[in-house]
Parts: C-alpha cells; structure tokens; sequence
C-alpha cells in the first residue's frame, strides 16, 4: 500500500520510493509513504482561497454543527479503525483512547460553539469606555486569521494527534494542513479519507501529507498558525525557522517532556492514596507502552517509602503481560517501530550510567507474536538516589515504558526536584492533606502546565494523570514547549486575530452585531415579546412605562422575599453608611422591571431561563421614579434536539433601568428562549 496525499481537493500518489511502514507488531512492511514533489505554496493558497473562505462565511454556530455532524459521522465508524490501530502496536484501551478520545475531542469543540457570538467572528470582553460622555469607546473583536493552519503531529496518536488541533482551527475558521508522522500515518490516513469522503466538511478545509513533509513551513505568512507536537529538540529547530522568525508566524509547540508524580508524605502503606500512586504510575509506564508525550518519567517519592513504592510497583510490572495487543489478555503492546525501540534502548543506556536498574527484563516472554520481529519493549524501573545532584533523570527521557524513582526529605524538596525537570506538561500530587496539596500546587504551578490532584474521593472520576481534556489547556512551559493546545475557548483564541475597534457605540453596534451600551435604540410598534426570533433587531428597544417606588414597596418585597436587611427596613441605623434613607432592594428594581417590560400574554417568547451580568449603579430610595429600557442585545441561533422540537433562538435582552433624571439605577442582561418563525430548522 502506499499511501496517498490529499492535495486540493484529491487524492495523489506520492512521487519516488517513499518511506517504508511497517506493522510494529509483525515487522512486515504495510506500504509506503511519501511527499516528494508536493507543491507547499499552492496548497496553502488553495487552503486559504477554497475551505478558508467557505469557514469565515460559516458562524460559529454553524461551524459548532459541522463538527458535531462529523463527530457522529465518525462516532458509527470507529470500530474498524481498531484491527488499523493494533498494527501501531496499540491495545484495544490504547486505541480507544486514541480513537474515541478523539473523536470525543469533536464533540468537546461542537458544544463549545454555544460559548461564541452568533456570528462569524468573537466579540471578547467588556466595552471600554474612553470618553467622559460615552460618545467614544472601544470593543475588541476576534476574527478568523486569514491564512492556513499547519499541524505536524507525532506518532503516538495517530487520530487524536489530529483531531485536537483541527477541532479547534475549524471552529475558529481556519482550513488546515495536516502532516502527521510517517511511522504510523496509514492510521492517519483510514480515518482522514473518511472524514473527506462524508461531504461534511468544505472542500479545502483540510489536507493531508502523509510523508516527511520537507519544506511544508517554507512558504507560511503572518497569518497562518503552525503547531508542532514531538521532541524538543525537533521543535526547536522548527521554531527558528527563517520564514517563522521574519514572518512572526504563531507557532506553538508541545513537547515531550519529563513529567514527575508526587507521592504526598501522608500517604503511607496502607492509605488508598498510597494504592492509587502505585496504580497511577504503573499505568502510565504501560498505556500506549509508555509512548505518551504525558507520562510519568520521575517519580518522586518520600525517602523513607522508597523500598515500599519499588516493591508494590515491581509487583504490578510483574503482571503486565506483554504481546500482540489484538490477543486476549494482552496489557502491553509494542513501541511504534523497531527504530524507537532502538533509540529507547539509546536512552535507557544513558540513564543506566548514572541511576541503578531495579527493575528490567532482558528475556521476557511476548504473548502471539515473536519478539524479535516486532517493536517489543519491557518496562525499566530506575532508582536515582541522589536527584539533587544527578541530573541524568531530570535530561534523559527514554520515550517507552521508563521511569526513575527519586527519594524526597520534604515537600519543598519535592517542589523543587520536578522543577530540575525545566517545564513539564504535567504533574501530579497523591494526597488527602489538604495543606500538602496547597503547598505542593502553590510552589510547582510555575513549572507545570496541567497538576493532577489526585485522592480517593476523586479516583473513580479521574481522568488520571496522563490525559489531556479538550477543555483544558495541553502545554507546558520550558522543555515542554511553551505552548498551549486545545483550552477550550483560550484554544480557539489562537486561531483568531484580536482587533480594538473605536468608536461610537451605534457604529460599534452595526460592527460587532452585540449592542453596546449608549447605542441608538429602534423603537418599533410592536412589543418585542410579540415578535418571533427572526423578526427582532439588535438594537430593538421597548421604552416602559414608569413607576414611583414607595416605602410600601419595601415593606410588601421584604415580606414577601424575607430580607430584612437594615438598609431596607431600619432607617436608625444608616449613620455612617453610603445611604441617605431607607433604599429599595436591588432585587424589587429587578422585579418590577420584569413587571414594567413584559407582555404578558402567550406569543413567541418561550421562557426566561437566566440573568447575566446583575449590577446595581445608584441606591434607589422611597419617591423616585424608574423606568426600563428594555434591548436585544444579542441573538443566538439554536438547532433543532429533533423533529417534534421546537425551533428556536436564545434572545439576549439589556435590562437598563434608568430614573427620573434618566440615570442608570441597575442594569442586568435576561437569557430568554424564542420560537422561531420557520419551524423547519
């Protein structure tokens, strides 16, 4: 087989000899893969002129949809890329964290969409106001950059590698180029051509390159993105790319990197937080073979449990049954290749120098296959000593199923051990004091991009130590990249470009498709509870009537709500404080306002479901006058669950209770469901 590349728009085999894959569990040749003659320049034109323009005409809304039809679209495929990821030498929890954690990553970015404007681009943040009579401000808005994201991903997870980064550029509205590694890109590969075989996504949203990719970053500009996940020293070099330096191209990096667990001193032999340290670090010696960019390298432990970790860990390595993952009862699969079996070995060589083995097999036994011809690799366990001075273990990483225990006097010690690491993706504490893990997160945060938490009463929900969550950032400072993927919102941010606009609050208005505060207001004949989703403006404004507060009004709200604060009701004890009599409850203004802006009879407006933003600006005392403008702020559009749902929108009203010398006394944004026109969609 030898592998194609998706180039604008279709599949074209690559030119020469190619790079030879093999199944790493048989050590037979599957194909070949090359990108030899690939035209980089007119691939990103292609990108940027074809699926980049179809994504910014795209909302985010729209966008959010995509993904989730994609990710159910690949949901009922996911089974048969499983026999393709065993010859990766992944069992079948190593694939499933691969496959579905992937696509589970689709579906994490499909719901964020309800997080972003209905529109095309990111309305972010307050409005600034830079003039005394609010006639001048200031909105910053985020806008899809113009240009392709370029993704060179690493070996170890083939499918999620790639679905993490693209579930974000795609949402942000930017096409991608994907190159993943040419160890085990016939897995990148299945599933890439049924993604672009199910129509979903616009033609040029993505393309693949399936070689080494040489000269992929040659032609990028400043407005396109390169993210790089592999070695540190790789990326680094990467990263000073002429054209990424001159360009000032944003290129994030996520390395792998030497993560250390920390055993707390309170969780003894005995404790369940013992237990799980030990269950912790075993699985990640042996999940994907050690392979994770994740997992645990030192393993710092208080120095007078040293013997009792080495054992009880030694005793579940014992158990590991290691051979050809698709075989029942097969725990532990192989390296990627026989090449990274060979620079494992490379490193375990260096590490070996300085720390003492405690645990290693040279001749052990491989369950349904022969261990010579595939990539098979046993679990080494190191003991450093003394981590203060020996800094093999905090320089060395051995990429497979290798870690190092390290002895600690105390947490501060501790602290500073997996600092000697410079930067990590990930710690992690093993702890049910609430002082240790206070100390241990407040010193280690610098150095750390992800800390795990980890005790009893969380263990049966943890998502353990070594797993990335799509709404959380993935990165590291120092040797781990100093980049950040994935993060929710913060990753969809850096596919966009934030822009300060200025100006009046009207023109900000028409810009930014949210009403600013101080815009012309549109009054219209019809109260806007009578009008349908599609029918409302932004802008659109409903002027109340009024009403004169009375210390009635007080009295009834404080027996009716039970708050009987003394500013509200004890007009002797208001010496020294701001008010200058008995002052209204914040939440009577809002009530009434409800009372003064709704229409009460049955029309589209569904149901009020949320307040946003509740502030009170002026104390509102007996004899004053209030009124309400009431203003769609924003309009979200929402899909339709089923066929026997309602179609409707989320319509954002400004709740903006002003009194009698026009002042703002309060104001407060109001959620509300509205039934759309058009029942179809």
């Amino acid at each position: 087989m030898n592998l194609p590349n998706y180039i604008q728009g279709q599949w074209l085999a690559h030119d020469g000899a190619g790079i030879a894959q093999f199944n790493a569990v048989t050590g037979e040749q599957i194909g070949t893969c090359g990108s030899e003659g690939l035209d980089y320049a007119a691939m990103r034109t292609f990108a940027v002129n074809s699926g980049g323009a179809a994504l910014r005409k795209m909302t985010f809304q729209e966008r959010g949809l995509m993904l989730k039809k994609l990710a159910l679209h690949m949901h009922g495929l996911r089974k048969k890329y499983y026999p393709i990821s065993s010859m990766t030498g992944a069992t079948k929890v190593d694939s499933w964290i691969d496959i579905d954690g992937g696509i589970g990553t689709l579906f994490a970015y499909a719901s964020l969409r309800r997080k972003f404007n209905n529109a095309p681009f990111f309305v972010d943040g307050e409005t600034v106001n830079l003039s005394k009579e609010g006639t001048f401000k200031a909105q910053h808005i985020m806008v899809p950059k113009r240009g392709v994201a370029i993704h060179i991903n690493a070996f170890n997870f083939p499918i999620w590698g790639m679905l993490e980064k693209i579930a974000v550029n795609l949402l942000a509205g930017m096409p991608a180029i994907v190159k993943p590694s040419e160890v085990t890109s016939f897995l990148t590969k299945a599933f890439f051509e049924d993604m672009i075989a199910s129509g979903i996504l616009p033609e040029g949203a993505l393309q693949l390159v399936n070689g080494s990719g040489v000269g992929i970053i040659d032609h990028v500009t400043h407005q396109d993105v390169v993210t790089f996940t592999g070695s540190a020293h790789t990326g680094r070099k990467l990263k000073n790319h002429p054209v990424i330096l001159n360009e000032s191209v944003l290129f994030n990096m996520e390395a792998d990197s030497l993560n250390a667990a920390v055993l707390g001193p309170d969780a003894v032999p005995g404790t369940a937080e013992f237990n799980l340290f030990v269950k912790e670090v075993h699985r990640e010696m042996t999940v994907k073979t050690g392979q994770k960019c994740t997992a645990i390298r030192r393993i710092l432990v208080p120095e007078n449990l040293v013997e009792e970790v080495q054992k009880a860990l030694g005793a579940r390595l014992d158990k590991t049954t290691i051979g050809d993952p698709t075989v029942e009862g097969v725990r532990m699969g192989t390296l990627a290749s026989k090449l990274q079996v060979d620079r494992c070995r490379e490193q375990i060589a260096k590490l070996a120098q300085d720390n003492e083995v405690i645990y290693a097999k040279d001749n052990f036994d491989v369950v349904g296959a022969d261990r010579e011809k595939g990539a098979f690799i046993a679990p080494t366990l190191f003991l450093n000593t003394n981590p203060l001075e020996n800094m093999s273990s905090h320089e060395v990483e051995a990429f497979g199923p290798v870690s190092t225990i390290m002895p600690y006097k105390n947490l501060e010690e501790a602290t500073h051990i997996a600092s000697l690491g410079k930067g990590s993706l990930v710690s992690s504490i093993v702890t049910n004091d609430k002082a240790v893990a206070n100390e241990y997160v407040a010193a280690a945060a610098p150095y750390h991009g992800r800390i795990l938490i980890l005790n009893e009463a969380c263990a049966a929900e943890s998502t353990g130590h070594g797993s990335p969550m799509p709404l959380l950032s993935h990165g590291g400072p120092g040797r781990a990249g100093g980049g950040e993927e994935m993060g929710g919102m913060r990753g969809v941010k850096h596919y966009l470009q934030r822009t300060a606009i200025q100006g009046h609050p009207t023109m900000l208005t028409a810009v930014s498709g949210v009403y600013q505060y101080g815009s012309e207001h549109i009054e219209k004949d019809v109260h806007v509870f009578r009008k349908h989703f599609e029918e409302l403006e932004i802008g659109e404004t409903v002027f109340t009537h009024k009403h004169t507060v009375s210390e009635s009004d007080i009295v009834n709200f404080a027996n009716v709500s039970g708050d009987n604060f003394y500013a509200h009701m004890d007009a002797t004890s208001l010496e020294g404080t701001i008010f200058e009599q008995r002052v209204a409850h914040g939440y009577f203004i809002l009530s009434k306002a409800a009372g003064l802006f709704v229409d009460p009879k049955k029309g589209p407006v569904l149901l009020n479901y949320g307040i946003d933003e509740a502030r009170f600006t002026k104390p509102v005392y007996p004899g004053m006058t209030i009124g309400v403008r009431f203003t769609v702020k924003e309009k979200i559009d929402q899909e339709k669950k089923s066929e026997e749902d309602i179609a409707k929108g989320i319509v954002k009203f400004l709740v903006d209770v002003y009194d009698e010398t026009g002042e703002t006394v309060a104001l407060a944004t109001i959620l509300t469901m509205v039934k759309k026109i058009d029942q179809s969609n």
